[in-house]
């Protein structure tokens, strides 16, 4: 049977069009998957009170910006362009592509925010921040660059590739300028000035956050890249792309760990991830146009700043940029934008009407324009949020945690200790459990308190139920005593932790002896390290059953 061949050059040109088509969409889907990874990176750099709040603002981010961003951004990025055609009035399937393909860019320009002001930002402020954002803010930034091409210098263009600058400078930049209008976070500076570091609660979730977001930024970089144009297979753009992208990330990651390596001693693992994202957010503007040598170059500056900026805006500009959005990408951004002409092939150069300087005048007039304006807009916003009361949760809230005040859930409800069956105790005639067996002990009622391990937990409760004595009463607290304090470090800045985590478990018995009580818990939690705890043994007046009224022994 002969192989069908394509009957026509319109058929060809159809061909051509279905796999870039295809291609766009595969790019698209990628770069929406970044969305779980910006919500994983930050979920892990807050702490465990504000981790669905964080979460909400990621699943809102995208849902409230990509309806926004089709019903009046993409409209008013054409206005700005000079294309006086209402978007949602196109019938094309075309165009649609087209739109989606811009709006996972111009929500991920919108999710950074989130990552800036976590921990004491309204819901309600910052989802009406992301509509202003995807309506106006953003796409006034892609009408100038991207779609009309209006800032330039001696006829020399803006370019950016991907949006190194334009997405995620300008996000950086935005989540910067809202958490300095926003104010830091409670306890975060002392009186002095000083900074107190506060820990987010999962390296896990920040790492595997920092992972998603590399993979679904090959879509982001080398998703940007056509495969056909004009009939000719450009290998040679996907594959720069590809290899410029991957060298700036490792790269990133490298000269973020190398620079806490020398402030600390140490190689700080937030630091190595964020420096990663770093790398890959200064190879973002220009990866069709570097050479392999100045991915390099570029990687490990983005990587290097990295520390040394995140210091600055903590300890100089007592700015609370709780997720190092700035540092990460907005800094990083500038910084490969800027870099174009130092690291740019002869190739690139040679279909370049201007010289290397003029390349540079151009980058920063670019950087210039988007700065400035993402400035001047996000500042009057959130100023204009914080005079009405609407920017930040009340101390209280704040203090609470976002999870319960603005969603009234609780991420993590269970204790976190494997739940052991703790009954054994009797029941009586009458079918009303008597957990503690109920016989009389000389009229006498014992408080055993003690404070042990959190992980020794369900020992103790499986040595309590073997004696008899399954009733107590678990509470989480902290606490010091002998043990010695610890250190610890979190983005390359070390504290010590003197109240160290335990709990605290209560029981009352009356026929059960308090000395069983007490060699129970005392062999189920030892360890033979400091930190095991203690025990108290205290007399109880008497005990009160609120359901029937009843006293003493028969009460417990």
């Amino acid at each position: 049977m002969e192989p069908t061949l394509l009957q026509s050059e319109v058929e060809l040109e159809m061909l051509i069009d279905s796999i870039n088509y295809m291609w766009i969409l595969v790019a698209t889907f990628l770069i929406f998957f970044m969305h779980a990874g910006f919500a994983m990176l930050e979920a892990g750099q807050v702490r465990s009170k504000n981790v669905a709040n964080q979460l909400t603002k990621n699943l809102l981010t995208w849902s409230v910006g990509v309806t926004v961003f089709f019903l009046i951004g993409a409209t008013v990025e054409g206005l700005v362009a000079g294309d006086g055609l209402a978007f949602q009035f196109r019938s094309d399937a075309v165009s649609w592509m087209d739109w989606l393909y811009g709006a996972v860019f111009a929500m991920t320009a919108a999710t950074i925010v989130s990552g800036a002001v976590a921990g004491r930002a309204k819901l309600r402020a910052y989802v009406t921040y992301t509509f202003l954002l995807a309506a106006v803010i953003y796409p006034v930034v892609t009408g100038l660059t991207w779609a009309g091409g209006l800032l330039s210098y001696n006829g020399v263009v803006f370019d950016d590739f991907a949006g190194g600058m334009i997405v995620h400078g300008m996000g950086g930049i935005a989540g910067l300028t809202a958490a300095w209008i926003l104010g830091p976070r409670m306890d975060r500076y002392n009186s002095d000035g000083s900074a107190n570091v506060i820990p987010g609660h999962s390296l896990t979730f920040a790492a595997l956050g920092t992972l998603i977001l590399a993979f679904g930024w090959y879509g982001f970089n080398v998703g940007t890249s056509a495969i056909i144009g004009e009939g000719a297979f450009l290998g040679d753009q996907l594959g720069r792309v590809a290899l410029t992208t991957t060298v700036s990330m490792a790269c990133g990651a490298m000269g973020a760990g190398l620079v806490a390596w020398f402030k600390t001693g140490k190689v700080d693992t937030l630091y190595v991830a964020n420096g990663l994202l770093a790398g890959l957010a200064a190879i973002t503007a220009i990866p069709h146009a570097s050479s392999w040598l100045g991915a390099f170059l570029v990687g490990g500056l983005a990587g290097a700043q990295l520390p040394i900026v995140f210091g600055i805006v903590e300890n100089y500009l007592k700015i609370d940029d709780v997720c190092a959005v700035f540092p990460v990408h907005g800094s990083a951004g500038v910084l490969g934008t800027l870099l174009l002409p130092l690291v740019a092939t002869p190739e690139y150069m040679s279909g370049i009407s201007g010289s290397r300087v003029d390349v540079f005048v151009a980058q920063l007039i670019g950087v210039v324009v988007i700065a400035g304006w993402t400035i001047v807009m996000t500042a009057l916003i959130w100023y204009v949020f914080k005079a009405t009361g609407q920017a930040r949760v009340s101390p209280e809230h704040e203090r609470d945690g976002l999870d319960v005040s603005e969603h009234g859930v609780d991420t993590y409800p269970e204790f976190g200790q494997p739940d052991i069956a703790t009954d054994g105790g009797r029941t009586t005639d009458d079918k009303v459990i008597r957990t503690d067996g109920g016989k009389p002990n000389d009229g006498e009622l014992k408080m055993i308190t003690a404070i042990i391990r959190p992980d020794k937990l369900g020992d103790v409760k499986k040595g309590l139920a073997e004696i008899g004595a399954p009733s107590l009463t678990v509470t989480n607290v902290s606490g010091r005593g002998s043990q010695p304090a610890k250190k610890g470090q979190w983005r390359g800045e070390e504290y010590t932790v003197d109240l160290h985590q335990k709990v605290k478990i209560e029981c009352v018995v009356a026929d059960i002896p308090a000395q069983d009580v007490v060699d129970a818990i005392a062999g189920a939690a030892n360890t033979g390290e400091p930190g095991d705890g203690k025990i108290f043994v205290m007399p109880v007046d008497d005990a009160y059953q609120v359901r029937t009224g009843k006293t003493g022994q028969d009460a417990v």
